[in-house]
């Protein structure tokens, strides 16, 4: 790669990670502002010296959607933010695989206790 072809590259770069992070840090702030500093799922308190651990969780998965009001945000540590994007990952690929979850896995048939209202009402077990 020439010499001019990667400076462009390396500008683009450092641009869109320049807009990424004053969008993070518009929305952040003013989130921080909004809301106590409590994990609103396992409701874990901060303070400034963890504040690092806390993070703005788009309801909607629209990080381009901020409004004022703070209406699209929740705060979640970090485990939980984790937690809540595993389990969006995981509900789609069991949508994708079908009603079981599992392509390899089809449903139970077997019925054991069938017969077993008859056989304790005749008295036989």
């Amino acid at each position: 790669m020439d010499e001019s072809r990667k400076a462009h590259t390396d500008a683009v770069i450092a641009a869109a990670r320049r807009d990424r992070e004053q969008r993070e840090s518009g929305y952040r702030e003013r989130a921080l502002k909004i809301y106590p500093w409590i994990c609103g799922r396992c409701n874990r308190e901060f303070t400034r010296t963890n504040l690092r651990e806390l993070t703005v969780h788009h309801k909607d998965h629209n990080h381009d959607n901020n409004p004022p009001d703070g209406s699209n945000w929740e705060l979640l540590c970090l485990y939980c933010h984790d937690n809540e994007h595993a389990r969006e990952l995981d509900a789609a690929a069991a949508r994708q695989a079908g009603e079981s979850g599992r392509p390899d896995v089809t449903p139970a048939t077997d019925k054991p206790f069938a017969g077993l209202k008859a056989l304790l009402q005749s008295g036989k077990t």
